[in-house]
């Protein structure tokens, strides 16, 4: 995945002021669910590649989304908490 420095920036901006503005925040979350909407389009592209894979080459690569993925809601969660 691309970040433009732009982007970077803003990031590392946020994560240093200690003041977060309400403004900056939806900003945040507005990207963040562009790039979960972006994952899932994604997703939707490869399982049916994924599907015609032996038993084994779909274990591998199913654990590694696995992982990713619990990861992602862990952190979607402590959002909501």
């Amino acid at each position: 995945m691309h970040i433009p420095l732009d982007e970077i920036k803003r990031k590392l901006e946020l994560k240093s002021n200690t003041i977060m503005h309400t403004r900056d925040v939806e900003r945040q979350i507005d990207a963040v669910t562009q790039q979960i909407k972006q994952l899932h389009n994604e997703i939707t592209v490869l399982l049916p590649l994924i599907s015609r894979l032996d038993e084994e080459q779909k274990g591998d690569l199913s654990k590694k989304l696995n992982t990713e993925g619990t990861t992602l809601i862990k952190s979607l969660v402590s959002l909501t908490s």
